[in-house]
C-alpha cells in the first residue's frame, strides 16, 4: 500500500513556481510507485527529466541536484473531449459540413480554464470545433500550459475530424416555409434524420467526386472531399458526438457503410446497451463524466459499469471530464468512478493516458513515461484515482508548474 504524503494545502491553494524554479531543465522524481502506462509499475523508482524530455525511468532513487518526491508518479492525463478553447461563436455558418476547416484558427489560449485543467493533471487535450455543425472540421491536440500561442502548445494539428449526431446540429435550424431567409439559421437539417442525411450525403459526394474527377470544383469543396476520403483510407480518425443508443447505432452504421477504419464515439453514454454491436464495429469510445442521476445529454442513461463493459470488449477506451467545472467532475475523478463500476486500475490509468494518445496518433510523444517522450509528469500524494488522493505536482514539457513541496510545507 502506498504511504500517503501530507497535503498541507488544498489543490486550489497550491503555489505555482516562480520563473527561477520553473526554468530548471533537469529533475529527478522519486516515488514509492511509478505507473508508466507502458508496463508494470515500478516500486521505489525514479523518473529523470532533461531538457523537456524523459531521460530515464527505472528502479532505485536515481541521482541529481533537483529532486522531487511523491507517493506515486504517472504520465500527464489526456482529455479527448475537454470542450475547451472554442465556443459557438466559432461555428462555420456557411455550411453544415466544414470538414476542410481547422479548429486552430479559433482556439482561445487566454481562457482561465487552461490553468484549471493543468493544475488538475490534464496536460494535453483534443480541441474540437463546436458541435452545431454536422461536420465541424479538423480537431487538434494541444498542451494545456505554456505560452498562449499555437506554436508553443500545438502537438498535432489535424488529429481527427469532428462530427456530431443527435439533436444539437439541428437545434435552432428552421426552413423558410415560403418566406425569404433572414438569417443563417434558415437552413437544414432540422431533424435528427436530417442530420444523418447530411452526414451520409457528404461522404457520398466525396466518393462520387473522386470517381468523376474534380478539376472544376470549388477549391474549398475539393479540400472538403479530400478530408473525408482520408478518413475512409484510415489516415485520419473521425470522432463523432453521439450519446443515446439510436445515435451510437447511426455512428456504427456510418462506419460500416463507408468502411471508416478509425471511428471514435464521444459521449457514448449508452454504449453499454448493445455490447455485441460495439464489438462488431470495433470503434473507439470516449465516455462522459458520471452523474449521480445517471441521465446525461439526449436523456441517455449512463450506467456505472459502462467503462468496464467497453474495456471487457477490448475496445479503445478514453474517459473525459467534458469541461465540467466542479471538483468531482475532474478527469482523475472520472477514473475513480469508473473503477467503482468495475474498471481495473491499469485500464483506468490507460483510459486517461496512453489510450487517448493512441486514438488520435500522438502516442509517439504523449501518454506514457518512456525515454524520449515529452516530460509531462504528475506527482500524487497517494494511489492515483482514490477519493483521498490528489495531484500535488505537475511537470509540463519538463517545467515544474505545480510544486509538490508546497503541499508538503517545505
Amino acid at each position: 500500500m502506498i504511504r500517503r504524503l501530507p497535503t498541507g494545502l488544498a489543490l486550489g491553494a497550491l503555489a505555482v513556481l516562480g520563473a527561477s524554479a520553473a526554468a530548471q531543465d533537469a529533475w529527478v522524481i522519486r516515488a514509492e510507485t511509478i505507473y508508466t502506462a507502458a508496463g508494470d509499475p515500478i516500486a521505489g523508482g525514479h523518473v529523470r527529466v532533461e531538457k523537456g524530455k524523459i531521460a530515464s525511468v527505472g528502479s532505485g532513487p536515481g541521482s541529481g541536484a533537483n529532486v522531487l518526491e511523491a507517493a506515486a508518479v504517472t504520465p500527464g492525463m489526456i482529455d479527448l473531449s475537454a470542450r475547451i478553447g472554442t465556443t459557438e461563436l466559432s461555428v462555420e455558418q456557411s455550411t453544415e459540413t466544414a470538414a476542410e476547416l481547422s479548429v486552430v484558427e479559433a482556439i482561445d489560449f487566454f481562457s482561465f480554464r487552461w490553468d484549471r485543467e493543468l493544475r488538475s493533471g490534464v496536460t494535453a487535450v483534443l480541441v474540437s470545433p463546436y458541435d452545431n455543425d454536422v461536420i465541424g472540421g479538423l480537431a487538434a491536440v494541444v498542451k494545456t500550459g505554456g505560452p498562449p500561442t499555437l506554436e508553443a502548445r500545438l502537438v498535432k494539428e489535424a488529429a481527427a475530424l469532428r462530427a456530431a449526431i443527435g439533436s444539437q446540429p439541428s437545434a435552432g435550424n428552421r426552413t423558410p416555409r415560403g418566406a425569404p431567409p433572414s438569417s443563417f439559421y434558415f437552413r437544414r437539417p432540422t431533424t435528427r434524420m436530417g442530420v444523418e442525411w447530411v452526414l451520409r450525403k457528404a461522404y457520398w459526394d466525396a466518393i462520387q467526386a473522386a470517381e468523376r474527377g474534380e478539376a472544376d470544383t470549388d477549391p474549398h469543396v475539393r479540400a472538403r472531399h479530400e478530408v473525408l476520403r482520408r478518413t475512409i483510407r484510415g489516415e485520419l480518425p473521425v470522432i463523432v458526438d453521439a450519446w443515446a443508443t439510436q445515435d451510437i447505432r447511426t455512428a456504427i452504421f456510418l462506419k460500416e457503410e463507408f468502411q471508416i477504419p478509425r471511428l471514435i464515439v464521444d459521449g457514448a453514454a449508452e454504449a453499454w446497451r448493445e455490447p455485441e454491436l460495439l464489438a462488431r464495429a470495433g470503434l473507439g469510445v470516449v465516455l462522459p463524466p458520471h452523474v449521480f442521476t445517471g441521465r446525461t445529454r439526449e436523456e441517455a442513461f449512463f450506467a456505472w459499469d459502462c467503462a468496464a463493459t467497453v474495456e471487457e470488449l477490448g475496445l479503445p477506451l478514453a474517459l473525459s471530464a467534458h469541461g465540467a467545472r466542479d471538483f468531482g467532475a475532474r478527469l482523475d475523478r472520472q477514473a475513480g468512478f469508473a473503477m467503482r463500476g468495475g474498471l481495473p486500475f491499469a485500464a483506468a490509468l490507460a483510459s486517461v493516458t496512453i489510450h487517448p494518445a493512441r486514438m488520435v496518433g500522438v502516442d509517439d510523444r504523449l501518454g506514457s513515461l518512456e525515454v524520449g517522450k515529452d516530460a509531462d509528469v504528475l506527482l500524487w500524494n497517494g494511489t492515483p484515482f482514490e477519493a483521498t488522493s490528489a495531484v500535488i505536482g505537475v511537470l509540463l514539457n519538463g517545467e515544474l508548474v505545480l510544486d509538490p513541496r508546497a503541499a508538503a510545507g517545505q
